[in-house]
């Protein structure tokens, strides 16, 4: 068992962040032998308890719950800040001749170290990442997750039609990949499988049905895909599907809507989409800034909290443009407030910080798992440094509350803050 002595940041519920100046963070081994949140609060309440744990001392720092990303492209690392006007010419001048070059292991094994490394150095320690069609480069981003004790799920693309040379695959080829995959790696340590048809424009009816049908095989394994993130593409999906009532209808017909069922953007949606993403535990991962990068639209949060389906933040690299959850935090912020297109509003600094954290656990149906710092909880968690930069000391030194304090780090806050990421990993490990 470690101790931790720091301020201390978690959450009671949704949103509801509990804040203590001089915490104390306890970690140890479960009956699994998983290292977990053994018991957190004030210094003063747990000390005489905990007195002969070792403890480590943080003055001037916090400790925070690890992040979570809810969508992200792993192959697309060198894809980022890649001008284009907008998503369709996006993808086929930048990034499927880039994730063409995924079919050799020894190429998809360094970046997918690379990849990860960035994550950790940003403080996220949770993630559902896209691979590409080559199940090559699955294999690499699970080996190097795995040894990095990571908690990661992740998919091979299904894409057999109106796809390049290069990244296109073959349909009953593509399915058994998949459930090859699935079996060597789903439930692995901290490793999860995430069925991953690209987009609805690029799958074939036979794809989308045989996806749907290992979906119903492997009920614990996530889905997760595109819907509803640009104007062009939803009038490409109506002419594929005349006769469907939406894009987001066309995933439920082939029994793609479901828990642990993620879906990126879900900008262009209405009411009774909002209600079928309740009705059957589908997520969106909102992601601001590869919305804003790309031209997409705006997220539509008064619409999720009124309707009441899950969601959680993404950074959606390379479309999205940092790694940061900060970035995606204040990103987030400006979403919200636009109040030209839908209902502006205002998200609180605990709602933004609740979206990367317990909330985006909670979306990924890993409640009580990840996200928190609550006992039972995997001990993943980042030490943050409020005085990073001189103009961030500045601020958080005036903060009069936690909102004020959160908001400042988001705000000014990028891979700097993140002074250390630690990883639970099994004891011995």
């Amino acid at each position: 068992m470690k101790a931790y002595r720091a301020a201390l940041l978690y959450f009671t519920g949704p949103a509801q962040a509990a804040y203590e100046a001089d915490g104390l963070l306890v970690v140890g081994p479960d009956a699994q032998g998983r290292q977990v949140v053994q018991a957190v609060g004030s210094y003063q309440a747990l000390a005489s308890r905990f007195a002969e744990v070792p403890t480590e001392h943080l003055p001037g720092r916090i400790i925070a719950p690890g992040f979570v990303d809810m969508h992200i492209h792993y192959p697309q690392l060198d894809v980022i800040g890649s001008p284009a006007d907008g998503l369709l010419p996006w993808l086929e001048n930048y990034t499927f001749p880039e994730e063409s070059r995924f079919s050799g292991a020894a190429h998809s094994a360094e970046a997918a170290g690379f990849f990860l490394d960035e994550l950790l150095r940003n403080g996220v320690t949770t993630a559902l990442a896209f691979a590409t069609s080559h199940p090559e480069s699955v294999n690499a981003l699970f080996t190097e997750a795995q040894n990095r004790s990571l908690r990661l799920m992740t998919g091979k693309c299904l894409m057999d039609q109106n796809s390049p040379e290069g990244v296109r695959d073959d349909t009953a080829q593509s399915l058994a990949d998949t459930e090859a995959l699935i079996q060597r790696w789903h439930g692995v340590d901290r490793l999860g499988y995430a069925i991953t048809p690209r987009f609805v424009p690029s799958c074939s009816e036979a794809q989308l049905r045989g996806a749907g049908e290992l979906a119903a095989k492997y009920p614990d394994v996530w889905i997760q895909s595109h819907v509803a993130e640009n104007k062009d593409e939803i009038a490409w999906v109506r002419r594929l599907y005349p006769e469907a009532r939406s894009y987001l209808s066309v995933y439920e017909q082939f029994g793609l809507l479901r828990p642990r069922a993620v879906y990126a953007h879900c900008i262009h949606i209405d009411d009774e989409d909002r209600a079928l993403m309740r009705a059957t535990g589908t997520a969106a991962a909102v992601s601001p800034t590869s919305n804003l990068f790309l031209g997409s639209g705006f997220f539509d949060y008064e619409g999720a909290e009124r309707v009441g389906f899950p969601y959680g933040l993404a950074s959606d690299v390379g479309g999205g443009t940092s790694f940061s959850p900060f970035h995606t935090m204040l990103a987030a912020y400006y979403v919200g407030r636009e109040g030209q297109t839908k209902p502006g509003l205002s998200l609180t600094p605990q709602q933004l910080w609740w979206q990367h954290t317990a909330g985006a656990a909670r979306a990924l149906g890993l409640e009580g798992v990840v996200g928190n710092l609550q006992p039972g909880y995997e001990a993943d968690f980042v030490v943050l440094n409020p005085q990073a930069t001189p103009l961030l000391a500045r601020k958080t030194a005036l903060a009069a509350n936690l909102g004020e304090l959160l908001f400042a780090l988001i705000v000014l806050g990028d891979d700097r803050v993140i002074e250390r990421t630690v990883i639970s990993q099994a004891s011995g490990g």
